[in-house]
């Protein structure tokens, strides 16, 4: 079939849905491409490029919507686009079903298919295919970056000779993909960073990249999940509480970084008009839920606002456009990955099978239907896991005791064998020569001292015992040299063979340990 991405129309944005990376691995499954020209420019990506990945380039996008039977895109269509539709096309993008409920209609009244990536179910199989996540992660990464641009100050604390500069206080509300991916750009610039969310369960994952999780004394933070791995709208009292923690770091921190955001929801109020009052001139705050109204009071979206006190207000919607060439790569894999899923055979015809969970999940409209909302997917969506419970460490006296009780144990063990060992030899002390058991007995306690001395040794101390090994190898093979030359052929065979055991245990000794040296070598 015949793949094709127009320009986008919507202003501002500079992705684009077709790669010349991605577009070589979709004529892998048996499909042709399309774009029209320009389409890539604002990406990084000239016509020329997409030639030489064999894409036909196409002048208008009337022609283009014509000829493509599958059309993919970033945003949702515009009036005009929408217009363009025809019966069996299939048109795969954002799309944002419960907010564009006339285009939803437009759609199926066209007979179009059409394919929500904002739709596709947060389930394992379906993570290469998260649209949403993949630019969440940008978005996350982004806001950083304009935080820093409009923050007066070094994100690391420095001691120079002209003075000292404290680190900036960062604090990321939300700890979502989007709030993940601040926290861990923020840590890396050498920010004090901390983070809050409704999922108390996130908070290991905020805590192994380096920032602090703001802990609220209250019941309901318990279970603050809802479906999809979002988190649920809190209860009055609950946000009362939310709001009081986030007054109290208000005058502290120097940038804070919102990101609360539930789909087809609006943006939540979380950073007020009198916490912006309370922080420090030159302070800064990005919020990633501008374009659905913001979680602060005071954004405009799409702008840049400076309050009476001095903060900076970034309002911008188009974070993933402003690092359009990032964001385009890691959307066109995500729409190749939804057209490998379309196309089981590899033979470039689209197989729409409704009885998957992924596409019938992210379908809206389907042979003159809206199958908008979806039902669950069989599977279960991708959700944190309940937080553990703390397990209660042992007094000094439980564990001395413990510890008391497995000596014991082991001593009792070892007395047992020996007993065991000690009638055996007896009993071989009857029949056999006295010259044989003078050498056995000393053969056995060997074996048993030195079984005891490697056993109760750390296995992480053990190269170092290459060394000991080695020594006692090498009287092995020392003594055994000395017996070839005996008469016994038995003798001279065991001897052999000690030299070779002894010979194998060295050289594998010192290749261990050679090993395990180069591992602490800088390259």
């Amino acid at each position: 079939m015949k793949i094709g991405a127009p320009k986008e129309l919507a202003t501002g944005e500079a992705r684009v849905a077709l790669t010349p990376d991605s577009a070589q691995l979709i004529q892998k499954l048996g499909h042709e491409c399309l774009i029209e020209t320009g389409a890539g420019v604002a990406a990084g990506f000239d016509d020329e490029a997409y030639r030489d990945a064999g894409v036909t380039v196409v002048e208008s996008a009337e022609a283009l919507w014509r000829e493509a039977e599958v059309v993919i895109k970033v945003r949702e269509p515009s009036e005009a686009e929408a217009d363009l539709l025809r019966k069996g096309q299939t048109l795969i993008s954002f799309f944002w079903p419960a907010q564009n409920e006339a285009l939803l209609e437009k759609s199926r009244a066209k007979g179009a298919t059409v394919i929500a990536m904002d739709m596709v179910p947060r389930i394992s199989r379906a993570q290469k295919m998260d649209a949403l996540s993949s630019m969440a992660n940008i978005a996350g990464y982004r806001a950083v970056i304009e935080a820093g641009n409009n923050f007066g100050r070094f994100f690391t604390g420095q001691v120079t000779a002209a003075g000292k500069v404290p680190p900036a206080k960062v604090l990321v509300i939300g700890a979502g993909v989007a709030g993940l991916a601040a926290i861990g750009t923020a840590t890396s610039l050498g920010a004090v960073v901390r983070a809050f969310d409704v999922r108390p369960e996130v908070a290991e994952q905020i805590e192994s990249m380096g920032a602090e999780f703001l802990f609220l004394d209250f019941e309901e933070a318990q279970d603050g999940s809802g479906t999809g791995g979002y988190a649920a709208p809190s209860s009055p009292e609950f946000r009362e509480k939310q709001l009081a923690l986030f007054r109290e770091q208000a005058p502290e921190v120097d940038i804070v970084i919102t990101t609360a955001l539930i789909p087809g929801r609006p943006a939540p109020k979380l950073w007020l008009e009198d916490m912006v009052k309370a922080m420090k001139p030159g302070s800064v705050i990005v919020d990633l839920a501008a374009e659905k109204g913001g979680n602060c009071d005071l954004t405009v979206p799409n702008e840049r606002v400076v309050t009476d006190n001095g903060v900076v207000v970034v309002g911008y919607t188009d974070f993933p456009s402003r690092m359009a060439t990032q964001s385009s790569l890691l959307y066109a894999t995500n729409i190749r990955h939804m057209l490998t899923d379309l196309t089981p055979e590899k033979d470039g015809a689209i197989v729409h099978d409704m009885e998957d969970d992924v596409i019938r999940g992210a379908t809206v409209t389907h042979q003159g239907e809206i199958t908008f909302p979806p039902p669950p997917p069989k599977v279960k969506a991708i959700a944190a896991a309940k937080p553990k419970e703390k397990v209660k460490e042992p007094t000094p006296e439980e564990k001395r005791a413990a510890e008391l009780a497995s000596f014991k144990e082991q001593t009792k063990r070892q007395v047992t064998l020996l007993g065991i060992g000690g009638a055996l030899m007896l009993l071989l002390g009857q029949i056999a020569p006295a010259s044989f058991m003078q050498h056995f007995i000393v053969f056995v306690l060997a074996c048993f001292v030195g079984f005891q001395v490697i056993w109760n040794v750390s296995h992480s101390l053990h190269t170092p015992l290459m060394a000991v090994t080695n020594a006692i190898s090498g009287i092995i093979i020392l003594g055994a040299v000395l017996q070839i030359g005996s008469g016994n052929w038995l003798v001279v065979l065991m001897a052999a063979i000690s030299v070779l055991i002894a010979t194998i245990n060295i050289v594998g000794g010192f290749l261990v340990t050679r090993r395990m040296l180069a591992m602490f070598q800088k390259s």
